[in-house]
C-alpha cells in the first residue's frame, strides 16, 4: 500500500515540508479542547469496569470460599457461610491490580485525509478514540501512558496530561507515521490508533518490535469510508497526503476492483502479523460513531474476550462497505 501514502520527491526543498508540520501542529493545538469535550462525552457512553485477574488476590470483589487452614487468623473466617456446615471457610477476594498500557495515536499527514464521505478526519479519530480510552481505563484504575513520551500514570488528570504532551510534541508526531521506539515491560499493553497504510514491510517491523519484549497489543485500523470503496467515478484527481505528487485517474471507477483487492491483501498481512503475536485487530470507519470501536476495544480488555491475554483470530476483523460509489469526486 505504499502507493496510498504520499513521500516528498527527491531534491525537493525542506523548508515547506517544515511549514507543514507547523501548520499541523498548530492544528492540534486549535483543535485539542474540543477533542476533549468529545471524548469525555464518549467515554461516559461507554461501560467499564475493574479488571479482575480471575485468581485470589488483594481486592473488594467476591472470588471464592475455601476451607479454614490451621494456624490462619479466626478475622478470616466468614461465620455465615460457616454456620452452614461442619467447616470453617474463609471468604477470598479475586486480585485486582492495575495494568500499565501504552497508548499512541498516528498524527502523521496521512491521517489528515477526509472524503466528503465522512465529517471527521482519520487524525481526529484516532485523538478522539486514545483520549476516550485513556480516560475510561484511569476511571478503572489502570496506568497509562503516551508511548515513547510520557511515563504510566494513574491520576485522574492523566487524559489532559496525554493531551498536553500531544499539543506540546505535536510537531514530532506529524513528522512519522511511526511511535517512538521505547523499553515496554513484558506484561504491558500496546494499544496503537493508525490506518496502518504504510508498506507492510514497515508496519511488521513496528508491530514485532513491541511483541519480542513480551507486550500484549491491539491494533486500531482508521480508515475513511473513501479508502474503503474508492468510490470516485470519471476523471479524478488524487494527491498525495503532503501535496506534493498528483495523479489523474481518467476512470477512476476502472480502478476501484483491483484497489479493493489490495487493500483486503494489505489488511490480512497486518492481521496476520497480529494473529500470530496474539494482538487483536479492529478496523474503524469515520462515518461510524467513535463509541463503536472503543466499546469493543474495552470489552477485550476488560476479561469479555478473555481478558489482556485475548488471542486475536481471523474473525477479529468486520468488513464494513458503509459507503457506495457516488458521482464523480476530487480525490482529497
Amino acid at each position: 500500500m505504499a502507493g496510498l501514502k504520499g513521500q516528498r520527491p527527491t531534491g525537493s526543498p525542506e523548508r515547506p515540508g517544515v511549514l507543514a508540520l507547523e501548520r499541523e501542529a498548530v492544528g492540534i493545538v486549535d483543535r485539542m479542547p474540543e477533542l476533549l469535550m468529545e471524548a469525555d462525552r464518549i467515554a461516559s457512553t461507554v461501560a467499564h469496569g475493574i479488571h479482575g485477574r480471575r485468581r485470589a488476590g488483594p481486592g473488594e470483589t467476591f472470588w471464592q470460599f475455601r476451607q479454614y487452614q490451621q494456624g490462619e487468623g479466626a478475622q478470616l473466617v466468614d461465620w455465615r457461610r460457616s454456620a452452614s456446615s461442619d467447616h470453617l471457610f474463609v471468604r477470598e477476594r479475586e486480585w485486582e491490580a492495575a495494568h500499565t498500557l501504552y497508548l499512541w495515536p498516528n498524527m502523521s499527514s496521512s491521517m489528515e485525509f477526509k472524503s466528503h464521505l465522512s465529517a471527521t478526519t482519520k487524525a481526529d479519530r484516532a485523538l478522539v478514540l486514545m483520549l476516550g480510552a485513556t480516560e475510561l481505563l484511569v476511571r478503572g484504575g489502570e496506568r497509562v501512558a503516551l508511548l515513547g513520551l510520557t511515563q504510566p500514570t494513574a491520576s485522574r488528570r492523566a487524559t489532559q496530561k496525554l493531551a498536553e504532551a500531544l499539543v506540546m510534541n505535536a510537531d514530532t508526531l506529524a513528522a512519522t507515521s511511526e511511535p517512538a521506539v521505547t523499553r515496554l515491560s513484558r506484561f504491558s499493553t500496546v494499544i496503537l490508533f493508525s490506518d496502518f497504510l504504510d508498506p507492510i514491510e514497515k508496519v511488521r517491523e513496528t508491530i514485532e518490535s513491541m511483541g519480542a519484549a513480551g507486550a500484549n497489543g491491539h491494533l486500531v485500523q482508521i480508515l475513511d469510508p473513501a479508502e474503503e470503496t474508492l468510490p470516485y467515478q470519471g476523471r479524478t484527481e488524487f494527491l498525495s497526503p503532503d501535496g506534493s505528487q498528483r495523479w489523474i485517474a481518467d476512470r477512476a471507477e476502472s480502478l476501484r476492483e483491483r484497489y479493493r483487492a489490495r487493500l483486503l491483501a494489505h489488511r490480512a498481512a497486518i492481521q496476520d502479523i497480529a494473529h500470530r503475536l496474539g494482538w487483536s485487530f479492529l478496523v474503524h470507519h469515520t462515518d461510524r460513531p467513535a463509541s463503536e470501536p472503543l466499546l469493543s476495544l474495552l470489552m477485550r480488555l476488560d476479561g469479555s474476550h478473555g481478558g489482556y491475554r485475548w488471542m486475536g483470530n481471523s474473525s477479529d476483523v468486520t468488513e464494513r462497505n458503509t459507503a457506495k460509489p457516488t458521482d464523480a469526486g476530487r480525490g482529497e
